[in-house]
């Protein structure tokens, strides 16, 4: 063959996967006809759509269930742990975008339990997103752990799911944009009269949270009393595995009414605007002023302490979701990488009187944490119990427990009477 003869294979052949490469970043505005040859649909499957709110669309191949769903459209920059994010009930009402190409070679693992009684591989007892949209399915998975594929654990739970999205184009939208309402519907055409409920307007802590008091690791030397606002299983195996015993509480529980039963005090991650938690801030408002032994808080729980101290929440244009977020230590000036889930955030620009900033997020500038600057009060708004990983900050479930334990033993009274309780009690004497 001549030169110029490979030279024109080679142009034909560059220019062809740039037409492809063309035709898939145009998935939004495309029409069906052309793209069909472009999305990877599994053989035997259904055509699906992604339609945002704010306009654009995007149709690929259903690997799930054959439902609808709305919600919020966010995205996750986790490399790895599709199973665990799933299941973490702080994307509860939310469609889930994964920016790894690559989703299912692993398959789903088996639902194995551990000493606690609770799920090894999962984050909570069933999928908590509404919809997941990735670039590339993998059909074939292998793993020795696997016991089903991704798309029969979404079918049987009645989770739809779309592959043969751009979803570097859709994430670039989000970031653009910002967060926004989606509908992900199967089907050969996109759905008409979408109802477009947004679920942050309900009260999903409430939906996430147990409805009854649960006791695990019940021989444990300290006692800890763990709200659930939708807690994920690695942290309570995480306060289980220091040997702290762990009474999980509905979020609403009359916390203040018994604090003295506790050795310290847990708030966890969960989904939606923490504004919703009324009750969870006030009785940590109320803790705050009796209780001397430690509390701690894990990004939903980071939020309503900062709320009950004084601080107001808002909501980040498209959120933290990912396992390689830095954030920087304020009290060493430390970096360390963290995962992170969650769409609001609390403003720190001033600090109520005797709390201070305890980490800070070093792309954004947004609030990690606060401490309190007296009391054995923090919170981080970051997940050092983080599956799969990274495991940097894992070292703060030991000093909380180490902390409470030392509380312990040091004969730390629960609470204390208030000044203004003292004032009024004297007076009626007098």
């Amino acid at each position: 063959m001549s030169l110029s003869k490979i030279s024109q294979k080679l142009v034909n052949t560059t220019t062809s996967a740039a037409l492809q490469i063309r035709h898939r970043s145009l998935a939004s505005v495309a029409p069906a006809s052309l793209l069909h040859a472009h999305y990877p649909v599994v053989p035997g499957s259904l055509t699906a759509h992604l339609q945002l709110r704010s306009g654009e669309k995007f149709t690929g191949g259903s690997f799930g269930a054959p439902v609808s769903a709305v919600g919020e459209t966010v995205f996750t920059t986790s490399l790895v742990g599709y199973p665990e994010s799933m299941t973490d009930p702080s994307y509860l009402g939310q469609l889930l975008v994964f920016t790894q190409p690559l989703i299912g070679n692993y398959g789903v693992p088996h639902r194995t339990r551990d000493e606690f009684g609770l799920l090894k591989h999962f984050e909570s007892e069933k999928i908590q997103c509404r919809g997941i949209i990735v670039s590339d399915y993998a059909a074939k998975y292998s793993h020795w752990n696997a016991c089903e594929s991704l798309a029969q654990w979404c079918e049987r739970e009645g989770i739809p799911a779309i592959t043969g999205v751009d979803t570097r184009a859709l994430v670039h939208i989000l970031r653009g944009q910002g967060s926004t309402l989606g509908s992900l519907n199967v089907g050969a055409e996109p759905a008409a009269n979408i109802d477009w409920v947004d679920p942050n307007v309900d009260n999903l802590v409430a939906q996430a949270s147990t409805s009854n008091v649960r006791v695990f690791n019940p021989k444990g030397d300290v006692h800890v009393a763990l709200i659930d606002c939708g807690v994920k299983h690695n942290i309570i195996r995480s306060l289980c595995q220091q040997g702290a015993r762990v009474s999980l509480l509905p979020w609403n529980h009359a916390l203040s009414s018994e604090l003295s039963q506790f050795d310290g005090i847990f708030i966890s991650n969960g989904p939606g605007s923490p504004t919703h938690c009324t009750e969870t801030i006030d009785q940590l408002r109320q803790a705050f002023e009796v209780y001397q032994r430690p509390i701690f808080g894990i990004c939903m729980g980071n939020q309503l302490m900062g709320l009950a101290a004084g601080l107001n929440a808002y909501k980040l244009r498209f959120g933290n979701r990912g396992h390689n977020q830095p954030a920087v230590d304020l009290t060493n000036g430390r970096c360390v990488i963290t995962s992170q889930n969650h769409g609001y955030a609390l403003d720190d620009s001033k600090m109520p009187a005797g709390w201070d900033r305890y980490y800070v997020n070093a792309n954004d500038g947004s609030n990690e944490g606060i401490r309190h600057l007296e009391m054995p009060f923090r919170s981080v708004q970051f997940h050092p119990e983080a599956k799969g990983g990274p495991l940097d900050t894992a070292y703060l479930f030991k000093e909380f427990v180490d902390q409470v334990r030392a509380s312990k033993a040091a004969g730390i009274e629960a609470t204390i009477i208030p000044e203004s309780v003292t004032e009024q009690t004297a007076s009626a004497s007098a």
